[in-house]
């Protein structure tokens, strides 16, 4: 198998790297840029992208412009209602039939609205949805081909169907009773969980995380429509200066002139070895002759489950490796991405790659097992840990991505910081885990010196200890005898 890395040009042009034995072809060049990493040696070649017929227009949004790559479909969708309109939307939506929505619904909600799932402008109808689940793609109506890899549906059961009736269109309500949006020309389908469940994770093993939250328990019925968001999403939770949106993040980048912006997505706090990765591709990024890389450090800010560490907390955490220095702020913007998350290792690693690519970016970091976990029966990996990079250097869609493997960072015993795993002295490093991390922490025993800045470590101790002390006082007294 290849390893295609891409570079987009203003003139939609596109360098590829491949290691696939073959000569030169496409225009004169003498550009011989380094390969980001250490494979067989790259050659470069040119992709061109067959052009459009015509951009499709989702919505009546105008095209947002950015120097790095277009948005899915050519337009990004922006799906609130302008303010002076809000009025007359609250008071129709109030008349129409109510759907009430989960916390992860108002999460997608939130998704959908300002365009991550671009050129999607509502939770998905069933010719939508059967495109996604069985094809991880959609066709627009001119043709063009984009990456949709998840399902977003939203379920309903029997009994707000019986309540819909007739009705073209619905009031979508949040969880505390608040209108969140209406859903026009609505159209309802059957929720075939098994169907779903099977080709989104490949199992129907008992025990998957986004399963037991959200599928089991929802309704029979799926309903997807056009979505009027009547205000922008808000959290409250001193987070959300943190959400900015695909158009605030393209105008961040412009505003800095970058002219590369690479995305890493995490749902893990950071440490030197994710730190290392980083850098060092900004590096390579500025010897293959890019000006001004910018990174994106970008957590997953929807659902996650209940071992993992807490939104808040990583947002801390990440916080202080700026402040200690590990990133230069000046070269990175960190952002919350607020999809929920499912676990379903290659099959989602698509749709983060692709809601990247609507925010701007277009170069993504892909480790090992991304989006994977834990079988939830088995003592092995649900998925292969190797399958989320290879299915990104071929998912339908993403070709105008430049897609970047992670190389394996470890701790090196013998430099005693977080280096990059070189087999020859094998024995020399050490392989700390997630799950060892948090050992470390709740056990309150120190890693490695170099394994996390000093702030960071301390941001997860401290909060170890909160969650001790919280379940202490859960506890039931001793009774003595």
């Amino acid at each position: 198998m290849s390893l295609t890395i891409k570079s987009h040009f203003a003139s939609r042009t596109y360098l590829s790297f491949t290691t696939k034995p073959s000569r030169f072809t496409g225009y004169n060049t003498k550009i011989r840029p380094n390969s980001i990493y250490h494979f067989n040696p790259l050659r470069l070649t040119y992709y061109q992208p067959k052009k459009m017929q015509a951009p499709f227009q989702y919505s009546p949004a105008p095209l947002i412009k950015s120097s790095l790559i277009e948005p899915d479909g050519g337009a990004l969708v922006d799906l609130v209602v302008p303010e002076g309109e809000r009025g007359a939307k609250t008071i129709e939506a109030e008349s129409l039939p109510k759907v009430r929505l989960t916390k992860i619904d108002v999460e997608w909600v939130h998704v959908i609205s300002e365009g991550w799932a671009n050129p999607l402008k509502g939770f998905m109808r069933e010719d939508e949805y059967l495109q996604s689940l069985h094809f991880s793609s959609l066709r627009l109506k001119d043709g063009y081909i984009v990456n949709m890899s998840l399902p977003i549906v939203l379920a309903i059961d029997d009994e707000t169907k019986e309540r819909i009736g007739s009705s073209s269109h619905v009031g979508l309500v949040g969880p505390d009773g608040d209108l969140i949006a209406i859903l026009r020309s609505i159209e309802i389908y059957k929720h075939n969980k098994e169907e779903r469940i099977a080709r989104t994770w490949g199992t129907t093993a008992p025990g998957l995380p986004y399963v037991e939250e959200v599928i089991t328990p929802a309704g029979n019925w799926l309903i997807g429509g056009d979505l009027e968001v009547l205000k922008p999403i808000k959290y409250n939770d001193g987070l959300d200066h943190y959400r900015l949106s695909p158009k605030q993040l393209r105008k961040e980048f412009d505003r800095r002139n970058a002219d590369a912006v690479f995305a890493f997505q995490l749902r893990n706090p950071v440490h030197n070895g994710h730190a290392l990765l980083m850098n060092d591709t900004r590096r390579r990024l500025l010897e293959m002759g890019f000006k001004n890389p910018i990174l994106l450090l970008h957590p997953l800010g929807g659902f996650t489950k209940a071992d993992d560490v807490p939104l808040d907390v990583r947002m801390e955490q990440h916080s202080k490796v700026l402040e200690d220095g590990v990133l230069d702020p000046e070269t990175t913007i960190v952002a919350i991405f607020p999809s929920p998350m499912h676990y379903a290792g290659p099959t989602e690693v698509q749709w983060h790659a692709k809601a990247r690519i609507n925010a701007g970016a277009n170069f993504y970091i892909v480790g090992r097992d991304p989006a994977g976990m834990g079988h939830p029966t088995e003592k092995r990996d649900l998925y292969d840990p190797d399958h989320g990079k290879k299915v990104l250097s071929m998912a339908p869609g993403l070709e105008k991505l430049n897609i970047l493997p992670f190389r394996v960072a470890a701790y090196d015993i013998v430099a005693k910081k977080m280096a990059f795993f070189d087999p020859s002295r094998a024995k020399d490093f050490l392989f700390i885990s997630g799950t060892k991390m948090r050992t470390y922490a709740r056990t309150g025993e120190n890693p490695p010196d170099g394994f996390m800045c000093p702030g960071g470590w301390e941001v997860l101790v401290k909060y170890y200890e909160s969650l001790q002390a919280e379940e202490a006082t859960q506890q039931p007294a001793a009774v003595s005898s």
